[in-house]
């Protein structure tokens, strides 16, 4: 029995795939923390030949090492990737086994200039029964062609143009199976909710299949929005190779005292509980960072890659602390001291000091625009921005704190309250006045306003 599974990872935006014939597969485009998957296929008594990778990845930490430590699997990847390690290059038209399958790469540069697709034949029928596109064809947009640097960016987005149209010439009914989706920075624009599609349904639909060439790549050059700022350090580390961890870290527990040694090494304390607990109190210096699916993300927008990490947990810690160490190794974030026990409890009980800043709701705020100094938060700014505001996106607010006037207070605002939050952390760690609008946000401020 052929058949093919898909793990999503939401926090990222990205899907992984599993080709299984028989009892051998292929992983796709693996994450880094794949080892209960890996566990679950030697359960089955499926034996993971490849470690198929469609290009050197900017948005996350390869597994394909990992996948190779844990099962013996053969990394393959394009022939053009300048891998430091031993791989597989597959070139126009090579091709691989896995049990009845047939996989064939098709090279479709302009995600990457090594970007290569693989086509999947079910068996001896002569039509592929599927693509694995990566960061090519995406479910109703393709991927972005400006990671490789601006010098870079016209020559990609027009190889990204004519391998779509390579792509949109397979049969309809071939399968559409992208890794960047919904959520990934990788996105030159909005992609479909929908993790798959089919070459009809793209071909009917999707825009950049339907636009000229010039207009296409018009659009590649201008008015794509930023990626995150650790985007920089993925591919490098990919090309060389990331350290193989052979499964989740154990997260050290840490004392009052350790953790104030960490902290005066610069060590970055980040707190992952909600808003509201965080800002009644937490520890001198810490930034607060809710524990969700965005957590690792929004880490890396403002906590400079590279940085040791020191966790304060929700509860239950344990729990939690699988969670963030998962999704901070999924983006190379590695050096994770450990965790407080017992949190801010425990930092009071022994006798240190806690900080705290006032909250409120866009409520609040409405009514009294010209009185307040509003810093805005957004990374985006559909509706023109807040009257008065300076605006200063999340991602910049590290870099441009020391130009920030001190003499009154600030209110910190974004969409939702949540960049509000982690921006009002910032400024309390620079000893600025702040009120973090942590219900509602600048659309509510504009409709009263």
């Amino acid at each position: 029995m052929n058949e093919i599974e898909i793990m999503t990872t939401a926090s990222l935006g990205d899907t992984s795939y599993l080709l299984v014939s028989g009892d051998e597969a292929a992983l796709v485009d693996p994450q880094r923390d794949s080892w209960e998957l890996m566990e679950s296929c030697a359960d089955r008594g499926v034996r993971i030949r490849y470690a198929l990778e469609t290009h050197v990845h900017n948005d996350y930490v390869s597994g394909a090492l990992e996948v190779r430590a844990a099962t013996g699997a053969t990394v393959a990847g394009p022939a053009r990737a300048p891998y430091a390690f031993d791989h597989l290059g597959l070139a126009e038209g090579d091709e691989i086994t896995i049990g009845d399958v047939t996989v064939r790469a098709l090279e479709t540069p302009g995600h990457t200039v090594e970007h290569t697709s693989y086509l999947v034949f079910d068996g001896p029928r002569p039509e592929p029964a599927a693509v694995f596109t990566g960061g090519s064809l995406l479910v109703g947009t393709a991927g972005r062609t400006d990671l490789s640097g601006p010098d870079h960016t016209e020559e990609l987005a027009r190889a990204q143009y004519h391998s779509l149209r390579r792509l949109a010439l397979l049969p309809d009914t071939t399968r559409v199976l992208p890794t960047h989706g919904a959520g990934s920075s990788c996105s030159a624009g909005p992609a479909a909710e929908e993790r798959t599609t089919t070459v009809g349904a793209e071909r009917r639909t999707n825009p950049a299949l339907t636009t000229a060439e010039e207009e296409f790549v018009s659009g590649r050059m201008t008015g794509l929005p930023p990626y995150p700022a650790y985007y920089h350090h993925m591919a490098p580390v990919n090309r060389s190779g990331p350290p193989v961890l052979g499964g989740p870290p154990p997260l050290r527990p840490l004392t009052p005292a350790a953790v104030e040694g960490l902290a005066g090494g610069g060590a970055q304390i980040v707190d992952g509980r909600d808003r509201a607990a965080f800002a009644a109190a937490h520890l001198p210096g810490s930034i607060c960072e809710e524990l969700d699916d965005r957590f690792a993300s929004l880490v890396a927008e403002v906590v400079p890659f590279g940085t040791r990490l020191v966790l304060v947990l929700p509860e239950p810690a344990e729990e939690a602390g699988r969670e963030a160490v998962r999704q901070l190794l999924r983006i190379g974030y590695d050096d994770i001291a450990g965790h407080l026990v017992g949190g801010v409890d425990a930092w009071a009980a022994a006798g240190r000091p806690l900080r705290s800043f006032r909250t409120a709701d866009a409520a609040e705020l409405a009514g009294h625009l010209a009185e307040r100094r509003i810093l805005d938060v957004r990374p985006e700014h559909p509706d023109g921005g807040i009257p008065g505001a300076l605006v200063v996106p999340l991602a910049e607010l590290p870099r441009r704190l020391g130009a920030l006037p001190r003499d009154r207070e600030f209110w910190t605002v974004c969409g939702s309250g949540r960049r509000a939050t982690i921006a009002a952390s910032l400024l309390d760690r620079a000893g600025i006045p702040v009120t973090a609008v942590t219900r509602g946000g600048a659309g509510d401020l504009m409709r009263q306003a």
